[in-house]
């Protein structure tokens, strides 16, 4: 891992943007990943993870670039942190939430984030997230209009993530209490339920978003509460994993929990977001079960 630290433009930690770079050159993808790096690195602080096995050498040609604040190096068997333990592919994103303002992710066509193609027309096809760009080589990527798609990305966050951000609060030093809730998708509800294999969420564009940050707003109103971060998932949500967050920072643990409970509620009433339920047997959407 990168020792050096990179301040990000904020001082509260980031919402971290992710993007996958894949085709069927480690030179050409290596070239835009260390690019962008160096675009990325005057907005914010970066983070890269690499499948070695994509370039047998240890990938050091990928990770020169002063702008690149942490690097995780991941074989075919095991995602490694250079003097860390395996994790899996999950962890490696996740622990880059917490400290980085953007993910680059090199050496994986199925990954399903938001994912830059490099090579002919035909190569990796297999891509399962939101193609951004595509061109043959890296210098012919209109690096400007993919910054700017960045925007819209939808942030990577984490529980961990989401309490580091909290805690940066200027009125940390009035709370006593952090509490959270975390949903997570239920494989199924009794025994001899069909299993879930995954969820799939929409979200109504520009309207939920608008929603949710009211919804932050109106809870950060209340009498001892000092923040409030609230998070739901969009796309492929597989059985086990974890769907949404809320974080609330307080005086004291009493509206602590009522605030996250009411966030909750609220945020599954109000906000709008659709979901599909994709079993062993068949997938309906929720409000047609």
């Amino acid at each position: 891992m990168n020792g050096q630290t990179h301040k990000s433009k904020r001082d509260e930690p980031s919402h971290m943007k992710p993007l996958a770079v894949v085709g069927p050159s480690d030179a050409e993808t290596a070239a835009l990943v260390e690019r962008l790096a160096e675009r990325l690195g005057d907005r914010g602080r970066v983070g890269t993870v690499t499948r070695t096995a994509a370039n047998p050498g240890g990938d050091s040609t990928s990770h020169r670039s002063a702008a690149v604040t942490q690097s995780y190096h991941v074989g075919d068997d095991a995602w490694r942190a250079r003097g860390d333990s395996s994790l899996s592919p999950g962890d490696a994103l996740d622990r880059l939430a917490s400290s980085c303002d953007y993910a680059l992710v090199r050496g994986w066509d199925d990954t399903r984030l938001p994912t830059v193609v490099l090579g002919e027309p035909g190569a990796s096809e297999d891509t399962s997230g939101e193609i951004l760009q595509r061109a043959p080589t890296a210098d012919e990527i209109d690096l400007s209009a993919l910054l700017e798609s960045l925007k819209s990305v939808e942030p990577h966050e984490t529980l961990e993530s989401l309490v580091e951000r909290v805690k940066a609060s200027p009125r940390s030093d009035r709370a006593g209490a952090i509490a959270t809730f975390t949903g997570r998708v239920r494989a199924r509800d009794g025994p001899d339920d069909d299993l879930t294999e995954y969820l799939e969420f929409e979200r109504y564009d520009g309207v939920a978003d608008e929603r949710m940050a009211q919804l932050r707003e109106e809870l950060e109103t209340r009498d001892g509460v000092h923040e409030v971060r609230l998070h739901h998932r969009t796309g492929v949500v597989e059985a086990e994993e974890d769907i949404v967050f809320v974080v609330v920072l307080a005086g004291h643990r009493p509206e602590a929990f009522r605030t996250v409970e009411d966030g909750i509620d609220r945020l599954k009433e109000e906000v709008p977001l659709f979901k599909k339920e994709i079993t062993v047997s068949g997938e309906f959407w929720a409000h047609e079960h």
